[in-house]
């Protein structure tokens, strides 16, 4: 017979052994889930939360009025903006419950997760941060393409060439803020706003001046691709109208590179002799257009011109200009600063 003591120790012995497998079971167990859960949200990431890996960024992404939140998930499925289009449809409806989306540009400057998605679409965060885009003085409308082109994946080139066509000249040079998603359209219409609102600053010289404004922003134009200085460019407006006055010809070389991309320094005696309306070796007076977008500087310096007795005048390769009075002094020049 056993003892009341041993019959204790042997009761709580074989309770804690008991409670002890009971303990390690629970503990397993609850290990077991933890890693289920584990393992179930790193497929959830893997196969649902996170970005494809195709994801369309550095895009704008037009949500269309009326789409239906449908519409919306399946679209971004497809566009591998998201890896379900289903999850994106759920969560959108936990978010904004059946309110849908909202529709305009989104843009995407980085990939995002499907939460992110969801969030974006249904508050209306469009992402759309103003871009800056710099138009240097002297450019052409072709070369304001181009940098359009370069800061905006919506802007269409070839229709803003269309849309400004007749319009060389009259695109303010100057430094703009843009939607990312920008049309060639918007461009368009805002540089020439920009050019009538900044001529009106200049508007009693020109008046005073007495040339018509097609004139002197053709003049401008020129003088922008000759000079460097308001100074250079005042000296060079007095040259060239007095030039005109006395029917002698331009002889400029800045318009050839408007016409063949050439410059003084690469100039052939045959491109010189070469009859077309923009030469002004063979033609009098100013070219048909403008052949730059001139900036408020040189449009005062046209109308604002320095009279000398100079009628030639040379840039050499560092910039500086070199003026003569008489053409003997002027290949003399020529002869010394360009060769």
């Amino acid at each position: 017979m056993y003892k009341p003591s041993q019959l204790i120790r042997l009761y709580f012995f074989k309770y804690y052994k008991k409670t002890n497998k009971y303990l390690n079971f629970n503990k397993r167990k609850t290990a077991l889930i933890v890693i289920a859960l584990f393992v179930a949200l790193f497929a959830f990431y893997a196969v649902i939360f996170r970005a494809p890996s195709e994801f369309p960024f550095g895009n704008t992404i037009t949500i269309e009025e009326g789409e239906t939140l449908s519409d919306v998930t399946n679209q971004f499925k497809k566009q591998e903006i998201v890896r379900s289009s289903l999850w994106l449809r759920n969560i959108a409806i936990m978010l904004n419950g059946e309110n849908g989306v909202l529709a305009g540009d989104y843009f995407f400057d980085k990939p995002e997760n499907i939460f992110s998605i969801a969030r974006r679409i249904t508050t209306g965060d469009f992402n759309l941060s103003l871009i800056e885009v710099v138009i240097p003085e002297g450019a052409t409308n072709y070369e304001i393409g181009k940098i359009l082109e370069d800061k905006s994946d919506s802007f269409d080139r070839e229709e803003f060439i269309v849309l400004v066509n007749g319009k060389e000249g009259y695109l303010f040079p100057d430094t703009y803020l843009f939607l990312p998603n920008v049309k060639a359209k918007e461009v368009a219409r805002e540089l020439n706003n920009n050019f009538i609102k900044k001529i009106t600053e200049v508007d009693d010289e020109i008046r005073a001046f007495g040339k018509p404004i097609d004139e002197i922003i053709k003049m401008a134009s020129i003088l922008e691709k000759e000079a460097r200085t308001t100074k250079t460019r005042k000296i060079v407006a007095g040259i060239l109208w007095e030039r005109i006055n006395i029917g002698m010809p331009l002889q400029v070389d800045a318009v050839f590179s408007y016409v063949n991309g050439k410059n003084s320094f690469t100039l052939t005696t045959e491109d010189l002799r070469e009859d077309h309306s923009y030469n002004t070796y063979t033609n009098k007076g100013l070219p048909p257009t403008p052949i730059s977008n001139p900036g408020l500087d040189s449009i005062r310096a046209t109308v604002n011109p320095i009279k000398s007795d100079y009628l030639y005048f040379l840039s050499d390769k560092n910039g500086e200009m070199h003026y003569s009075e008489t053409f003997a002094e002027h290949i003399r020049k020529k002869k010394i600063y360009l060769n």
